[in-house]
């Protein structure tokens, strides 16, 4: 009988792999750390085999395919990785649990929510201000140009131009880089939130643009507390699937936005698609795409152009 493997080791190494090819996998590694768990506790188990991992799937807190099916995606890298070093080891099908992903409808903002939301976060509760002014500068910058928060509160200083208007994404989703040129509004609050900060925090600790009233950076979770007590503050109903407001929304609502604009400016759509993808920092178009969101001034748009178009056919 074969010696059973060694599940955190060999995910170790595929890990180590693919992250030489520039993949971050967090979320990878956490749903394979969880898998050599579940053989660990099962074992032995000489191979990797759809036994094991229908029945490590299955073992997820929520019981819904979907969760299942997602379980396996991941699974599945690992599998043929495996299937190099031990050709026993079976790999499970794609849809063996049916689809992996579901496109949860994002909060589409409308221009009041925004806003009310950023005329609000001035507001915040702060020691001497600088709480209240960071994070209305970042929810208004993820608003106006589409940064990933991640993007937000990694700049540092010298990813700031404020004198050419443009920001320098120096660590973007897949290890990408680019420049992201900006409205002279934005430009100027950037200033303003630079004067600010320096006023009120003469001893940075760190070179991030983004910091705390102590100097040090910025956490994603206080800028997603902020979020949260300003929506419910403003009692903003949520629309789409997600039990709380999100900050990605605002990327989703940056983009929605962009193409409304588009069609009200009557330019080329397609070409300009093109751009506004290269510009929020995607590898594909059709990631663009997915974020394309109906919001009522979209079908209106919409309905007027079948209307003419059915008319056309009729005459």
């Amino acid at each position: 009988m074969n010696a059973p493997v060694c599940w955190m080791s060999r995910i170790d190494e595929y890990l180590t792999y693919r992250r030489s090819l520039g993949f971050g996998l967090k979320f990878d590694e956490t749903v394979l750390r969880s898998f050599a768990k579940f053989a660990l506790k099962t074992g032995p188990h000489a191979h990797l085999t759809v036994e094991l991992a229908t029945d490590w799937a299955r073992s997820s807190q929520r019981s819904e395919p979907r969760t299942w099916a997602r379980r396996i995606e991941v699974l599945r890298g690992f599998a043929f990785y495996c299937l190099r070093l031990d050709e026993a080891t079976e790999v499970p099908e794609r849809n063996l649990f049916g689809p992996a992903h579901r496109r949860l409808v994002p909060h589409i903002f409308t221009e009041a929510e925004l806003v009310a939301l950023l005329q609000a976060a001035k507001n915040l509760p702060s020691v001497n201000g600088l709480r209240a002014a960071t994070c209305q500068t970042v929810l208004g910058l993820l608003a106006a140009c589409g940064l990933r928060i991640s993007e937000a509160l990694s700049l540092s200083h010298d990813d700031v131009d404020l004198k050419a208007g443009v920001l320098y994404i120096r660590m973007a989703k897949r290890h990408k880089q680019r420049l992201v040129p900006l409205h002279p509004s934005v430009t100027d609050r950037l200033l303003a939130y630079a004067r600010h900060r320096d006023e009120l925090v003469v001893q940075h600790r760190n070179e991030h643009f983004f910091v705390r009233e102590d100097g040090g950076p910025v956490q994603r979770a206080s800028i997603i507390y902020a979020l949260h007590g300003l929506c419910k503050q403003l009692g903003l109903s949520l629309r789409g699937d997600y039990a709380h407001h999100r900050l990605h929304d605002l990327r989703h609502t940056f983009i929605v936005r962009s193409l409304l604009q588009f069609y009200q400016q009557d330019i080329d759509v397609d070409h300009s698609v093109l751009a506004l993808s290269v510009y929020v920092g995607h590898a594909k178009v059709t990631d663009t795409y997915w974020y394309f969101t109906g919001i009522p001034e979209l079908m209106r748009i919409a309905a007027s152009r079948f209307h003419q178009f059915a008319q056309g056919e009729t005459q």
